[in-house]
C-alpha cells in the first residue's frame, strides 16, 4: 500500500456488493416471494457517469432476484455476478475478462462475505455502516451509509482523483438512472 491519491488514481474498475453498499440492506418480500430494494439515484448516476468516461463497473453479490438484475441493466452494468457464494471466484473471473491488475480495481462491500474479495483489490472501501470486520480491511470508510450516497462518495473521488469528475465549464452528461 502506498499513497491513498496515488493509489486511487490507479482505479478503472469500480466493483460493488449490493444489499449494504447500493441498498440499505433493508429487502422487503412480496406475497409472490419477490424482494424489493431501493437503491439512490445519485449512486446510479456516478455509476453511469463513470461508465461514460471508459470506466469498467461490476456488481458482485450474494443476492438475487429480477430487482437486481433490472437495475442494473438499467445502468448499463456489463458485468453482473448474482447469487455468489464464493465472491473471490467472480472476482478472479472478472480480472481476467478485463485483464486487470488488483491494483486497478476498487471493491466495496459491507460485511464478512466481502473481505476476501477485498484483501484482493489495491483500493478496499467500505460504507460507514459497515461490519467493524469490514472497516478494519478498508483503506477508505465513506461518511455516507449503504444506499445512501456511499457509491457516488467513492465513485467520485477516484474521477476526481484521474481527473474525470465533472469540471465547471463541462458540458453536463446526461445519463440513464431510472427508466427502461
Amino acid at each position: 500500500m502506498g499513497n491513498f491519491k496515488e493509489d486511487i488514481a490507479r482505479v478503472r474498475v469500480i466493483v460493488l456488493d449490493v444489499d449494504g453498499v447500493m441498498t440499505d440492506g433493508g429487502i422487503i418480500v412480496t406475497p409472490e416471494g419477490e424482494f424489493i430494494r431501493k437503491f439512490h439515484a445519485k449512486d446510479g448516476y456516478a455509476l453511469s457517469y463513470a461508465m461514460k468516461r471508459g470506466y469498467h463497473v461490476a456488481i458482485i453479490t450474494g443476492g438475487r432476484g429480477r430487482s437486481l438484475t433490472v437495475r442494473f441493466e438499467m445502468l448499463g452494468v456489463e458485468h453482473v455476478y448474482t447469487n455468489c457464494f464464493h465472491k473471490i471466484d467472480a472476482l478472479h473471473e472478472l480480472m481476467q475478462k478485463l485483464d486487470v491488475q488488483a491494483e486497478e480495481i476498487l471493491y466495496m462491500g459491507d460485511d464478512i462475505p466481502d473481505i476476501e474479495p477485498m484483501l484482493h483489490v489495491g483500493m478496499p472501501v467500505c460504507p460507514a455502516d459497515a461490519a467493524t470486520e469490514v472497516v478494519e480491511v478498508s483503506r477508505y470508510v465513506s461518511q455516507f451509509k449503504g444506499g445512501e450516497g456511499c457509491v457516488r462518495d467513492v465513485v467520485e473521488q477516484v474521477m476526481r482523483a484521474r481527473g474525470d469528475w465533472y469540471k465547471p465549464g463541462d458540458k453536463a452528461v446526461a445519463v440513464t438512472v431510472a427508466s427502461r
